[in-house]
């Protein structure tokens, strides 16, 4: 005896409506995340390949940006700057310019620490704001990526005359 000689109750009819719905909606749900995975999510990535960037990259173009605003003496906590000074007299050597740059990068976004020595006499309410602005604004227009935030640690005030005493010799020439 097959079933469909059997006549349904109407419950039975309404379980089956139910589970015709339900598998069409998780069939749905299926098509829209294929969809999603096929979209693009940013502009790295297109339909025709990805880009990838290294985090070296997007912290080299954040302190780039740092340096470049005004009121900013160094870059770097004592340890790193003690470092970039013996590094610096090496003939040849390239210049560290992620120094004092900590980035976390995802697909399509990232985030920055920037840790600073600011010149004595600005206001680090308008440094830190313009190193911030400066940092997204070049990271988000060379790379792509959205910038959610830039923490900036400044750790030392740069007192006028702190580095700039003579050299001992320069000192005895003068004493003549």
């Amino acid at each position: 005896m097959s079933n469909a000689s059997i006549p349904q109750t109407g419950q039975q009819q309404e379980r089956e409506a139910a589970q015709r719905e339900a598998e069409q909606q998780k069939a749905r749900e299926q098509q829209q995340v294929a969809a999603q995975e096929k979209t693009p999510r940013g502009p790295l990535q297109t339909d025709r390949g990805v880009t990838t960037l290294d985090e070296t990259v997007v912290a080299k173009i954040s302190g780039m940006a740092a340096r470049e605003v005004p009121g900013v003496y160094d870059m770097g906590n004592a340890v790193r700057r003690a470092f970039s000074a013996v590094t610096d007299r090496i003939p040849n050597g390239q210049t560290n310019v992620t120094g004092g740059i900590a980035v976390e990068k995802g697909e399509t976004q990232t985030a920055v620490d920037v840790t600073v020595v600011v010149e004595y006499g600005a206001s680090i309410v308008e440094v830190g704001n313009a190193i911030r602005r400066n940092v997204i604004d070049q990271v988000e227009s060379t790379t792509g990526l959205e910038v959610i935030e830039v923490n900036v640690n400044v750790v030392d005030v740069h007192l006028p005359g702190q580095d700039d005493e003579p050299a001992p010799e320069q000192r005895s020439a003068d004493l003549k």
